[in-house]
């Protein structure tokens, strides 16, 4: 493990345990519209920005298909689930975040969510203020598998692309990371890795708790 001089988190499934609620709420929103859209085609927009993702809907169900609605419909129903308290951090990133403080290693997110959906979700969990800097969907050209979120994460960062850590759990985002040129670690949410994700990805833990250890494994090999 090379020396780490930055972190860059993605933040649904990674930080938020925020996928589930969002696949129920496209679920929920289709069902409301009169259309069946069932979980596994769902969770083809895992990890993807929101014009993929009227891409995705478009190519499975048409022109016709009402796509402004639906998606504002996902949104409502996506608030309400939030609203109700079911938005919670993931396993590990109170302990994670405090490594880095000790070795005060730089921190940043890249997520595909909207700066609104993003600062409101990051305001529930008060975890904001950990980092320093955030990267969304609106920030950037192009959104994941496209580099771009990152590269922008580690310009702000000020390290360059090969002295950041990526961790990630879409397959968008290991993607987005690996064209990037960046170290890559996956943290499995929703989507069980692929034999593509095991070509790209650095590692593969089961938790952010995991994700500690190689901070150290990193810090004793720069002072070896």
């Amino acid at each position: 493990m090379r020396r780490i001089d930055a972190v860059i988190f993605d933040m649904d499934g990674l930080l938020l345990d925020s996928e589930r609620l969002a696949m129920d709420a496209l679920v929920s929103a289709g069902t409301a519209l009169g259309y069946d859209i069932p979980p596994a085609f769902c969770h083809l927009m895992i990890g993807a920005p929101a014009d993929r993702c009227r891409e995705l809907v478009t190519e499975r169900y048409g022109a016709d298909f009402p796509l402004e609605r639906y998606f504002a419909t996902q949104e409502e129903h996506l608030r309400a689930l939030v609203a109700a308290g079911r938005l919670a951090l993931k396993r590990g990133v109170g302990e994670l975040l405090d490594a880095l403080d000790r070795h005060r290693i730089p921190r940043a997110i890249a997520t595909s969510s909207s700066r609104a959906r993003t600062d409101h979700h990051l305001a529930l969990v008060s975890i904001a203020a950990r980092f320093d800097h955030i990267v969304t969907r609106d920030d950037v050209p192009r959104g994941k598998p496209n580099p771009d979120p990152f590269l922008k994460a580690a310009s702000l960062l000020g390290v360059a692309p090969e002295g950041c850590l990526v961790l990630e759990d879409s397959f968008n985002g290991i993607r987005a990371a690996h064209a990037a040129a960046m170290r890559v670690v996956m943290v499995p949410d929703l989507l069980d890795p692929t034999e593509e994700m095991r070509g790209l990805a650095h590692r593969i833990v089961d938790s952010l708790h995991d994700v500690i250890g190689l901070i150290e494994e990193s810090r004793h090999a720069a002072a070896a």
